[in-house]
């Protein structure tokens, strides 16, 4: 895309870019440059424990949900296939099976629908 296309210069995305660089740099340091050594309180280590666990659903969430595949409707093999990935995952506590089984299944839904 031009310029023009997308309504921003050159010299205005490539300010953006490094103010975004700067930022992930300064965040990154804050937790493994000068906190990283120290050890942390209990109630944090808790907590940061469950962040991998939060990010997974929430990416796939609105995929399964508001699909760009349909238009944003909601669908049977996508539906299907998360809810036989949490089935898994709480059956076996297994990550890459429950991950596989679910894509197995979407596939299997498409190819047959």
């Amino acid at each position: 895309m031009t310029p023009e296309q997308t309504g921003f210069d050159t010299s205005t995305l490539w300010i953006m870019i490094a103010g975004l660089a700067v930022g992930s740099f300064a965040l990154r340091f804050l937790f493994i440059g000068l906190v990283g050594d120290r050890p942390m309180p209990d109630w944090l280590m808790r907590h940061l424990r469950y962040t991998a666990v939060a990010i997974l659903p929430a990416l796939v969430a609105p995929l399964v949900v508001w699909p760009k595949a349909t238009g944003g409707a909601l669908d049977t093999p996508r539906l299907l296939a998360a809810l036989v990935t949490i089935a898994v995952g709480l059956a076996t506590k297994n990550v890459l099976l429950a991950i596989f089984s679910g894509a197995a299944t979407l596939y299997g839904l498409l190819y047959l629908l």
